[in-house]
This record gives C-alpha cells, structure tokens and sequence, in this order.
C-alpha cells in the first residue's frame, strides 16, 4: 500500500486498438466484460500546464477487487497517452491509480513529496491528475476523485464481473 495515496485501485495500459485489447482480455484471459466510453474529450486538459484537446476511449474491467482499465488515444493532441505509444509503450503498463475521496489532500501530499502533474483535467465531475515520477514508465500514479456517482459506476461494474458468464464481453456505456 503507498503511503501517499492508500492501497492502489486500477491498473491502466495505453493500447493503439481498445476493441481488440478488450476482446484478447475478454478471450484469451477470460477477464470481463469490458465497459467502454468511446471519444472523450476530457475538459480543462493540460499537458505539463498547456491545454490540450485529446480525445480518448476508455474501457474498465475486474479482476477480483482490482479495476483494470485500457486507453485509446484516437489524435496526435498532447498526452501522457501518446507519450507512452510514441515511447514504443504501446499495450505495456501505464499507470496505477488510486480513488480517492481527499483528492485535494492527496494531491498536495504527492506534489510536497516531489511527484509532478504530467496531465490533469476532468471527465465529467471526475477529477483526475497524473503524476510523474522519475522512474520507469509504467510507476506513473494516477489520482482520481471518488464521487457517489463514480463509485457507484464502479460498483455496478464490478457486479457485472462477479455475474459475468463470459458472453457480450463489451458493453458501451453512455
């Protein structure tokens, strides 16, 4: 468990082909089903402090407790994202995060302990930030704000996993 943010709660990829990566998963590992929210754009985006228009899919699966999550980066806008796929990173662990209902009180401590926002914005009233770190590329942490609605979102697709029999292993969302 991190003594910054608390136990971790997803484990994230950047991956160039979200329907693919979510039937492989679904298929091969027998995880599911996928949730996917296809071409967000997140709002008040920014990139190392510069705005940015990224537009992105997302797709959330459990295994157990542990939410996994897959990311498509569908432009060339700034983003952590493309950083990771131009890296050769593609389809290789992105970040871990945490759901957290101090987001603010997180976040401070994780910047008063040296960690830097690498991208920040929000999906709604989901808050998220990114944090750097200096080390290898897949220990970047992600800190998001645990609303109601949000950990309701989650609980209803960890019930999903719990009950799921294998058959329509992706489900849209919205």
């Amino acid at each position: 468990m991190s003594r910054i943010f608390g136990p971790i709660d997803q484990v994230a990829w950047v991956v160039p082909d979200i329907t693919a990566s979510m039937l492989y998963w679904a298929e091969k590992l027998g995880v599911g089903p996928w949730h996917v929210i296809e071409r967000l754009r997140p709002t008040d985006f920014r990139v190392d402090g510069v705005s940015s228009a990224a537009e992105i899919s997302l797709a959330f699966a459990y295994s157990g407790r542990l939410q996994l999550e897959l990311i498509q980066p569908h432009d060339d806008e700034p983003s952590m994202y493309k950083e990771a796929i131009d890296a050769g990173r593609a389809g290789a662990q992105h970040h871990v995060g945490f759901f957290r209902r101090d987001f603010d009180r997180r976040l401070e401590a994780a910047l008063d302990a040296g960690y830097e926002v690498g991208q920040s914005g929000s999906l709604g009233a989901i808050r998220f930030a990114y944090l750097r770190t200096d080390r290898d590329p897949g220990t970047i942490a992600e800190l998001v704000e645990l609303s109601d609605g949000v950990e309701a979102s989650f609980v209803a697709f960890h019930r999903a996993a719990l009950e799921w029999d294998g058959s329509v292993p992706v489900r849209r969302v919205g």
